[in-house]
């Protein structure tokens, strides 16, 4: 895609020669271990009605060879993770379990039960989750699937169900759906609400477009990469509650810890006392989580994590032989298995703690970014490094959750936008030439970090500066080539890929995968935050909307410019609209007309249309591919 790479500067080189890591080798037998099968190509397609193509191509990533020295364009601790990453199969983890990992960022779970398959988080899209299903069938013997487990509210736990079960299969009682209380709740709010913003920046935390290569796309941290499909949703059948809530699943006895905010707003560890496996989602893996990712999310409870993983010894601690997880390999031992926990535990709560200790002597989150460095101890394991989160990003969200973004300096309280800042400072550098002439000597001297600050400001007071694109785009490659944390990496490398070759052309953002698991309110909710309050002004409605499929009736009503929702019904509404759910989402998604819904025999309108148009008529599209890095 348009400009090649370029090379390391000798800066860049220098900071990623290779060198003697010291973490624990066993960490390649772990991950290799009990290795029943490698899928036949290790190149799934869709093969669904959506079409025809490649979703995921673990050969993509050939280039990283076990034991290999690090290129100069790549972190050699990243290394060692890209290379552990790039290990895939179907593994037997213990007599009746096994995972299939390297097919996803996430793995795939298959517990024998007395009937089928209990299944632990199906990964992100459909293809995928299908093939690791006929993985394990073809090779353990086929069973049917009578119960998945989503672990928490995170897409690439839940949104591939469609390949390991049917809507009809659930509402059939044939297969249970068991998650995490107010799982749908925290999934609408980060997926939908947010959604359409969320995705776009997910494209530079995970670098989907970033061709695989050493200059390129290495790995994701959490797992090798995200793979090229819409997302699905069943919803739950049954929430789990409280810790001690024991399920006994398919004759599996399973005991549940509740976890929410900690990696997700919604999760939940599991275990299984009759034979001391230990899954912890997605609170503990093979590196530092981030405690809010850079595609956005609720800032994340540091201290609530650090205790959940404290409890979570204490409760099963002395009985546990068996850890392991959503992403990244398990651990066997009950010493190992114990001592990985504590470490675990120890690093969540030393972020939360000096991050604020120092706060309360005043300093701000930047600064404190800057000031703290992990101590031996917690580089002493490969676990604990930032692949998938950073420490100087997890120092400003345990910041952001007592303190908010505002650092309590006014200078900082209401800033200039983008634009208009970058036209100012442009200006007081002398112009554009003298600007460009300072970052230049800058990156001839290796500091790329102020190179990236001061360029900033040329590229959005002028877009169109190609000089000012292509150093920024410099800058940010090598930032990208020396960074340890794979999501930092992919960030950079995609902005100077945009930079230098454009942005692709945005559309309108097609129908989100998750509506049709949605509730009549989440749907009315995600309706609000499209309303153009600009153009609604005086307009007032009250409507009646009667789900004749959920036997439901709500009132949506325009008022002051906002969208409220209510279950029940007004006695003398505006309108009337009989409708099913399914018909709706399709209205609302702009996919069918109320005319053709009605002509369809799925819908009446009963009183006056200009209603439902005051609203209807003013729904935003959003758009895909915004621009991050550029006006």
């Amino acid at each position: 895609m348009g400009t090649t790479p370029k090379d390391a500067t000798d800066h860049t080189r220098r900071a990623n020669e290779p060198v003697e890591l010291g973490f624990d080798p066993a960490d390649f037998e772990r991950a290799s271990k009990g290795l029943v099968a490698t899928h036949p190509t290790g190149a799934i397609e869709s093969g669904t009605s959506g079409g025809h193509g490649v979703v995921w191509d673990i050969n993509r990533y050939d280039f990283i060879e076990r034991d290999s020295p690090n290129p100069d364009t790549v972190n050699p601790s990243l290394w060692r993770q890209a290379q552990l990453n790039n290990i895939h199969g179907l593994f037997e983890v213990a007599p009746g379990i096994w995972q299939a990992r390297g097919y996803d960022i996430s793995n795939i779970t298959f517990i024998a039960g007395d009937t089928g398959w209990i299944v632990i988080d199906p990964l992100t899209v459909e293809p995928c989750a299908r093939a690791c299903l006929d993985l394990a069938n073809a090779q353990l013997g086929e069973r049917p699937v009578v119960a998945v487990i989503y672990t928490h509210s995170h897409t690439d736990h839940f949104g591939g169900v469609l390949g390991v079960t049917s809507q009809a299969d659930v509402d059939a009682g044939r297969c249970r759906v068991i998650a995490p209380e107010h799982f749908m709740r925290e999934t609408m709010g980060e997926n939908v609400i947010a959604g359409y913003s969320m995705t776009r920046r997910a494209m530079y935390q995970f670098g989907p477009l970033l061709p695989a290569g050493p200059r390129q796309h290495v790995d994701c941290g959490l797992g090798k990469a995200i793979p090229f499909w819409p997302p699905g949703l069943i919803a739950p059948t049954e929430d789990i509650t409280h810790t001690g809530q024991e399920l006994d699943i398919d004759g599996v006895r399973v005991v549940f810890q509740m976890t929410p905010e900690a990696e997700a707003p919604a999760e939940m560890n599991f275990f299984f006392p009759d034979h001391g496996w230990l899954c912890t989602a997605e609170n503990c893996t093979h590196n530092m989580h981030n405690l809010i990712p850079i595609r956005g999310a609720l800032a994340r409870d540091s201290l609530k994590w650090s205790k959940y993983i404290g409890e979570l010894i204490e409760l099963w601690g002395d009985q546990v032989e068996l850890m392991f997880a959503s992403h990244h390999w398990p651990r066997w031992g009950n010493d190992d298995v114990v001592a990985y926990l504590h470490l675990q535990r120890d690093l969540y709560k030393w972020v939360h703690d000096q991050t604020m200790r120092h706060a309360n002597h005043g300093m701000t989150a930047v600064e404190i970014a800057e000031e703290l460095s992990f101590p031996p101890e917690l580089r002493s394991q490969s676990h604990t490094i930032g692949y998938y989160g950073h420490l100087v990003h997890n120092v400003k969200a345990v910041y952001q959750r007592y303190l908010s973004w505002y650092d309590g300096n006014p200078a900082n309280l209401w800033k200039l936008p983008p634009v208009e800042v970058g036209k100012r400072y442009v200006e007081v550098a002398g112009g554009a030439d003298d600007l460009l002439a300072s970052a230049r000597r800058a990156f001839d001297d290796g500091d790329y970090r102020w190179v990236v600050e001061l360029v900033n400001h040329l590229v959005f007071a002028d877009p169109t500066n190609t000089e000012a694109r292509e150093l920024q785009a410099d800058a940010f490659e090598q930032l990208g080539y020396q960074s340890e944390s794979a999501t930092f990496r992919n960030a950079y490398l995609t902005g100077a890929q945009e930079l230098r070759n454009g942005t692709l052309p945005a559309r309108p953002a097609r129908r989100n995968g998750y509506l049709d698991a949605m509730s009549p309110d989440q749907l009315f909710d995600a309706l609000a935050v499209r309303l153009k309050s600009e153009e609604v002004g005086g307009l007032a409605a009250t409507v009646n909307v009667v789900f004749a499929d959920l036997d439901q009736r709500w009132v949506v009503q325009l008022s002051n410019r906002t969208l409220h929702a209510v279950p029940g019904s007004r006695d003398a509404p505006d309108v009337t609209v009989t409708t099913t759910k399914p018909a709706l989402v399709a209205i609302t998604s702009d996919e069918l007309t109320f005319d053709d819904a009605v002509a369809a025999g799925t819908t009446t309108i009963d009183g006056d249309r200009a209603a439902l148009d005051a609203i209807l008529a003013h729904l935003d599209t959003f758009m895909t591919q915004f621009p991050l890095v550029e006006p």
